[in-house]
């Protein structure tokens, strides 16, 4: 039970294969840019793939629209999946506790529980939110430009606790 808590506080946002872009609203016109799998302690967790229209500047990603998409292998609990994301965010810069809390909550609507199989996909509109997706269909947006830069650099930021997973979205991204 203790390794399936583990498990399920770790970041978590949504991804699908090339075969879901086409019938995923999320990813329509968009280009897989990058992707790698995500494993803790050898066990595979999720693929992550990274979507975007435009070839990707990877200096300036939080300037970009993107679409960050994780397809998950195993199941894992909603409200653990929230807790974590926060955890690192918090990895980038201090957040306060009321802010926390109201982020928290945000995540904890947005993200329900997986199993192997679900994608949760997110929506990076920068400077404006981040909207999220659960196989294909919308569950939440959250209209606040800070929440969304910090929750796409869990994946993204050069702070990030899993460097090669980073270099495996944005090294083949096509830009600088």
């Amino acid at each position: 039970m203790r390794r399936r808590t583990v498990l399920a506080a770790l970041p978590a946002l949504g991804l699908a294969g090339a075969a879901h872009a086409q019938g995923s609203p999320e990813l329509a016109g968009l280009t897989l840019r990058g992707q790698g799998r995500f494993r803790y302690f050898g066990l595979s967790i999720y693929d992550a793939r990274l979507w975007t229209a435009e070839p990707l500047d990877t200096a300036r990603w939080a300037e970009q629209p993107l679409t960050l998409e994780l397809q998950y292998a195993r199941s894992l609990v909603g409200r653990e999946i929230a807790k974590r994301s926060l955890t690192e965010m918090r990895r980038q810069t201090a957040i306060s506790d009321a802010q926390a809390q109201t982020w928290l909550q945000a995540m904890e609507a947005a993200f329900p529980d997986v199993k192997d199989g679900d994608r949760i996909s997110g929506q990076y509109e920068p400077g404006v939110a981040a909207s999220f997706y659960f196989n294909g269909q919308l569950r939440r947006r959250v209209a606040d430009a800070e929440f969304a830069r910090l929750f796409f650099g869990i994946w993204l930021s050069p702070k990030t606790s899993e460097p090669a997973l980073r270099e495996q979205l944005l090294g083949s991204g096509g830009g600088r």
